[in-house]
């Protein structure tokens, strides 16, 4: 029987309460089940990200693999999809999936990210690259970000209200001002949704691959906001930030062939969501205290930094 790790387990309690705990019960057969069903047998130690499990397994033919099992969720039904439509162009490679267990059977990479890269225009580089070669037609059915607008404008209106904060208006303008602006009307094209650094692994048969999509049709400089947001630790005790910030955009923007201003923009809305998000829920590196006090602050100040024009 495969171990599940500790911490996943708890993570999963904490999130999701007893459905999360109903389905820790069920794992381990779904995971053997699968197993079987696809040929494999373990071969590593089990890994896992946020919300799936990932076990390292050989396959008959002794390919190498990784079977995953996500808890099911209605941001995870997409990442087959997305998959599917790269076949291998930028991503891992999609063997076998089973949509109702949120399972994939998926090529094995390395577990080094580029999260790890000292470099951070490298860093950058490499992430507005891999950006540029997943923007492909997007297939029918994958959820379009354009449909959510509506949503993001009333939850930046209402949190601009319930929750005490250090905004200013012509912050929170500007945010509103690209979902009506940009976020109406978005391409067909496939984004990977959640682009950032841990997102991203050494591979072999390419220098690096992207994993974990949520596999949404939009606008690809959409992305460049996500990645600039995941840069923010790395940003934090910069000297310079506007100068820091303006670095990223022109770096992303010219890996990824995209308009500078259009990245921006999105970038500036990302991280006015963050600032909220982060009063609201706290963030995966700080639920409180005064880390995360200083945080939530910078993310205000980076939203005035592209506000202003970065």
């Amino acid at each position: 029987m495969v171990a599940m790790p500790e911490e996943f387990g708890r993570c999963t309690v904490e999130r999701e309460g007893e459905a999360g705990r109903t389905w820790l019960a069920a794992l381990p057969a779904i995971v053997a089940e699968l197993l079987g069903r696809w040929g494999c047998v373990p071969d590593g130690e089990v890994m896992h990200g946020g919300v799936g499990l990932v076990v390292p397994v050989r396959r008959r033919a002794g390919e190498r693999a990784v079977l995953k099992v996500s808890f099911p969720h209605p941001g995870n039904v997409h990442e087959p999809d997305a998959f599917v439509a790269w076949g291998g162009r930028g991503a891992v490679l999609l063997h076998e999936r089973d949509d109702a267990r949120f399972a994939m059977l998926l090529e094995r990479v390395r577990s080094s990210t580029l999260a790890e890269v000292e470099d951070g225009d490298e860093v950058v580089t490499v992430a507005g690259r891999l950006n540029r070669r997943l923007a492909v037609p997007a297939p029918p059915g994958l959820p379009r970000l354009r449909e959510r607008a509506d949503a993001w404008e009333e939850r930046l209106r209402t949190d601009s209200v319930a929750l005490p904060h250090a905004v200013p208006r012509r912050v929170l303008d500007a945010a509103v001002a690209t979902v009506r602006e940009l976020g109406r009307i978005q391409p067909d094209t496939l984004v990977h949704g959640d682009l950032h650094a841990r997102n991203v692994l050494r591979a072999d048969r390419e220098p690096w691959l992207a994993v974990d999509p949520k596999g949404y049709a939009g606008d690809p400089a959409y992305d460049g906001g996500t990645l600039l947001k995941s840069r923010a630790l790395t940003l934090l005790g910069s000297d310079d930030l506007a100068g820091s910030v303006r670095r990223v955009l022109d770096v992303f923007a010219e890996a990824a062939e995209l308009d500078r201003e259009r990245v921006r923009r999105w970038a500036q809305f990302h991280a006015v969501q963050a600032a909220f998000w982060g009063r609201r829920h706290g963030f995966r590196v700080a639920r409180g205290g005064p880390l995360l006090d200083r945080i939530t602050q910078f993310a205000d100040r980076l939203s005035e930094v592209l506000t202003e024009g970065a």
